[in-house]
């Protein structure tokens, strides 16, 4: 099978074999599917089922869709999020409003280990999920990704555009790495609160998942231990996979 995360601006995909999933590859989309992965499917085996999580938009599951016919005479099946899937249950009154990508982080969480968790996915948008030890889904927040509220702020101000990044202390001595610590910093400040608030809620910490093309600058940030799992919406993928079979 090959299995796909389209984001908002990244595409993630694997192939999934008897041996499990394949090393992840990244690609930005563009709202289409980019000519040096059609180059790289090219000489692919072809794919038996195309699973797909899209929240990137229209034009890019459309583009997809006419690449899998001409390619391998498949149609992609475009995964939506469920009210439950063996034992997870979400919070949401309408499903359909969860994303999926956040749906099959959870869906991954939960069929991984009974424990309570956090899910950070730090990309465009950074979201956060919170889900008890049986399943049960909690709810989220999000907030604008790293580069959107650096670009929000300096577009709204007369504050100059410098590129920079932290520095690794708590507060900076210049402005450009005043903007570029404090939206790291509201990511990781959100991050530490919702766990201590889950712990509460649990009895017990949670697993604090981190995945997303940020997540290497919030991970430097937390001041707790977490687990880096890139592929972690694939990963979902393939639970609902082999559980169709």
């Amino acid at each position: 099978m090959l299995l796909l995360d389209i984001g908002n601006t990244n595409l993630r995909w694997s192939r999934a074999t008897a041996e499990g999933l394949s090393q992840p590859e990244l690609v930005r989309h563009g709202g289409a599917i980019p000519l040096d992965l059609l180059a790289c499917w090219e000489v692919l085996e072809p794919p038996s089922r195309m699973l797909v999580s899209n929240v990137g938009g229209g034009e890019v599951g459309e583009s997809l869709c006419r690449v899998a016919r001409a390619y391998w005479g498949i149609e992609p099946e475009f995964v939506c999020s469920r009210a439950s899937w063996r034992g997870l249950r979400t919070v949401y009154v309408d499903p359909s409003r969860l994303g999926v990508d956040r749906w099959l982080a959870l869906v991954e969480a939960h069929a991984s280990g009974a424990r309570p968790a956090l899910i950070v996915d730090a990309g465009t948008a950074v979201t956060f999920d919170l889900m008890l030890g049986d399943g049960r889904h909690l709810g989220g927040l999000i907030l604008p990704g790293v580069e959107m509220m650096r670009n929000s702020l300096l577009a709204g101000t007369q504050i100059p555009r410098i590129q920079s990044e932290p520095s690794g202390e708590p507060w900076a001595a210049d402005t450009g790495t005043a903007v570029a610590a404090g939206s790291v910093q509201a990511v990781a400040a959100l991050t530490d609160r919702l766990f201590e608030r889950l712990a509460v809620e649990a009895g017990s910490d949670p697993r604090l998942l981190l995945t997303g093309g940020d997540a290497d600058r919030i991970q430097d940030a937390l001041s707790r231990p977490c687990e880096r799992v890139p592929d972690l919406v694939l990963r979902g993928l393939m639970r609902i996979a082999q559980g169709d079979e």
